[in-house]
């Protein structure tokens, strides 16, 4: 008796959340994720933009192993189903690739066809600008938002002045960026591989799979990443129902 064929899985994109910072930076005693923004915190905020769109399939969140508790209380007190929770590296690059292998057997066998790497200090990330990147991978390969800069200049060799404007065409790079994910998974483990740390995902694309072309796409303006105290300040007025 023949077997009965199986539909196939579906296929889906997955989200990264990558929340291994401190809060050093921010003047904080604990990561800057947990402070509090409108009366949830920040990493709750970055979470529900993934967890609320059908195009996203997964959510991995990767944490300190410090901080599992306080990860584990935000998704149990602020309704964040479905995420799943993983321990990071030492540096970005470690716990990114950590993200990876705990989606490799959905990458591997085709469920996840794209990745979508997110920095959890970036709240308002919004879900068109999502959807856009995950778009542009799907097609092209790989897709990095981000914001025209006109305002930067060149230093002269010694330091003692400015040399004249910053070359044309500079971008300030946001997250989410977004990868075909068997090709990612593959960069990522050569990296790791060959002791290689790029300064942000595409990097190690570009180092590693140099044939996966890797278009710009517009950032938001309210796409800014928490780093310092002020911009909580920011962050707690873009986060206004008025804003």
């Amino acid at each position: 008796m023949e077997a009965t064929p199986q539909p196939p899985a579906a296929v889906t994109a997955a989200a990264v959340v990558l929340a291994g910072g401190s809060g050093t930076r921010v003047g904080a005693e604990r990561n800057k994720v947990y402070l509090p923004l409108r009366a949830r915190p920040v990493l709750a905020w970055s979470l529900a933009t993934f967890a609320g769109m059908a195009e996203v399939g997964v959510v991995v969140l990767v944490v300190r192993d410090a901080d599992r508790e306080c990860a584990e209380r935000v998704l149990a007190e602020h309704a964040v189903p479905g995420v799943e929770v993983v321990s990071g590296g030492v540096t970005r690059q470690e716990s990114e690739l950590a993200g990876l292998r705990r989606l490799a057997a959905r990458i591997d066998d085709g469920r996840v066809d794209v990745v979508l790497l997110h920095d959890a200090a970036r709240p308002f990330a919004g879900r068109s600008l999502v959807a856009t990147v995950l778009a542009t991978a799907r097609a092209s390969g790989g897709a990095v938002p981000g914001l025209w800069r006109d305002d930067l200049a060149t230093a002269s060799p010694d330091g003692a002045g400015l040399a004249g404007p910053g070359p044309g065409a500079l971008v300030a790079v946001q997250t989410p960026q977004g990868f075909r994910a068997a090709p990612l998974l593959a960069a990522y483990e050569e990296a790791a591989r060959c002791g290689f740390t790029g300064t942000d995902t595409a990097s190690c694309m570009q180092r590693f799979v140099p044939e996966v072309p890797i278009r710009w796409v517009p950032g938001e303006q309210r796409n800014f990443k928490i780093t310092y105290a002020h911009d909580l300040v920011v962050a707690e007025h873009a986060a206004a129902p008025s804003a």
